[in-house]
C-alpha cells in the first residue's frame, strides 16, 4: 500500500470510529507501528488530526481564531447560548468564558436578571455592558488576541481571587478519554483558573467539539458538572461522556 493510500485510509478510519489505535491498524495493515506512527505525525503536522498517546483523534476544528470560529455551527451556539442563559439565577455570581458560545449567552440573558458576571472577554463584556441588571467584572491581563481573552499572570491572580456560583466554559475539544482541551497551553491554564474560582462548571461546546481533540489539556472531562449541547449532538459520541461521568443537557432541554 502507497503511503497516499495509508494515510487515506487512517483519515478513513478516523472519520468512521472516531479515533485510531496505531497497534490495531499497524496489524490490520500488516505493517510496523512505527509505519503508522510516521504516517500520524506527517498527517498530524498537515492539521489533519490530533495525535495522542497509542494513535490519534479527530482534530478539533474550532481551534480556528475567533473571527474564523463565528462561521462554524452557528445555529447551534445561538441554542446552546440561549440555554445557557437560561441556567443563570438571579443573585448569582458566574464566570463567563470567552469565545463565540459565550458571546451569544451573554446576549440572552434576561432583560430583568439581576446577576454579577465576571469574565475575561472584552466580547463578552462589551456584549452586557447595556444590560442594567448585570454587575459587570472585566478581569484584565494580557490579550490573546486569537481568542479575543485576557491570559497571563494578571488574569490568574484576579481569578483566584474569585469564589463563584458557576463557570460557562468553552473549550475546543470534548473527549471521554483525551478530556477538555483547547490550542494553547496558557488558554489551558486559564481556563482550569476558572473551573478551579466555581462551585460548578458547565461546559459548552458545539456539536464539532464531541469526540475531538487538542494539545493542551484543561482538566478530565469528570472535572466538569454539566455538558450542554445542541439536539445536533450525535447520541454515539455523548455516551463514553456520560460514562465517564458528565452529565449532559440538551439545549432543547433534554
Amino acid at each position: 500500500m502507497l503511503t497516499r493510500q495509508r494515510k487515506q485510509h487512517i483519515l478513513s478510519v478516523l472519520q468512521r470510529d472516531g479515533n485510531v489505535v496505531a497497534k490495531s491498524l499497524s496489524e490490520e495493515l500488516a505493517l510496523s507501528e512505527d509505519t503508522i506512527r510516521r504516517d500520524l505525525r506527517e498527517l498530524a503536522a498537515e492539521g489533519l488530526l490530533q495525535r495522542v498517546h497509542g494513535g490519534a483523534l479527530p482534530v478539533a476544528r474550532a481551534e480556528a481564531d475567533f473571527a474564523g470560529r463565528l462561521q462554524l455551527a452557528t445555529a447551534e451556539k445561538v441554542a446552546i447560548g440561549r440555554a445557557a442563559a437560561r441556567l443563570v439565577r438571579p443573585g448569582q455570581v458566574v464566570l463567563i468564558d470567552g469565545g463565540t458560545t459565550a458571546v451569544q449567552m451573554a446576549r440572552h440573558l434576561p432583560a430583568g436578571l439581576r446577576a454579577t458576571v465576571a469574565t475575561h472577554s472584552p466580547s463578552v463584556a462589551v456584549e452586557l455592558a447595556g444590560h442594567a441588571g448585570i454587575e459587570v467584572v472585566l478581569i484584565g491581563g494580557r490579550l490573546f488576541r486569537h481568542s479575543m481573552v485576557a491570559v497571563g499572570a494578571a488574569a490568574m491572580d484576579a481569578i483566584s481571587r474569585i469564589h463563584a456560583d458557576t463557570c460557562f466554559l468553552g473549550v475546543t475539544g470534548v473527549h471521554a478519554e483525551a478530556g477538555l482541551t483547547t490550542g494553547d497551553v496558557e488558554e489551558a491554564a486559564i481556563k482550569r483558573a476558572l473551573m478551579a474560582a466555581a462551585a460548578e462548571t458547565v461546559v459548552l461546546a458545539s456539536s464539532e467539539k464531541i469526540g475531538a481533540a487538542s494539545a493542551w489539556v484543561i482538566q478530565p472531562v469528570s472535572a466538569a458538572t454539566t455538558l450542554l449541547v445542541s439536539p445536533e449532538a450525535p447520541a454515539a459520541a455523548l455516551a463514553p461522556l456520560r460514562k465517564a461521568g458528565l452529565a449532559i443537557l440538551r439545549s432543547d432541554g433534554g
